[in-house]
């Protein structure tokens, strides 16, 4: 079984930097995705970043281009970071990890392409 931890939440002034970790376990399959989805209250779960299982390819959503890099710490991608600079106070919400099985018709924009999520970590932009 996939499990996923979420850690480094927390309050940031706006123009400030947060580093998100995501830690992978139990995972038996490849090739993946490793993604990064938020979500703010009432709203669907918004794509914000992924990884694949070679860490060569790195995907973005166009509201965090520029400014929210991802990153894997090791080359069996079990800890994958999300660095998230010039935060504004629209990048305030829960802020999930997600990883799929990938195949070559998987969107990984989309957040039904996932089948395993961890919990969450609360992300506040605001002075």
């Amino acid at each position: 079984q996939v499990q996923l931890v979420e850690s480094g939440g927390g309050l940031v002034q706006p123009g400030g930097s947060l580093r998100l970790s995501c830690v992978v376990s139990g995972r038996t399959f490849d090739p993946y995705r490793i993604g990064w989805f938020r979500q703010a209250p009432g709203k669907d779960r918004e794509f914000v970043s992924a990884i694949s299982s070679t860490g060569r390819n790195l995907y973005y959503g166009d509201s965090v281009k520029g400014r929210f890099t991802i990153s894997s710490a090791n080359t069996k991608n079990t800890v994958v970071d999300l660095q998230m600079n010039n935060q504004k106070a629209e990048d305030t919400d829960v802020y999930y990890c997600a990883d799929t099985l990938y195949r070559s018709q998987t969107d990984i924009r989309r957040e039904c392409s996932y089948d395993y999520w961890g919990q969450g970590t609360q992300v506040t932009v605001s002075s």
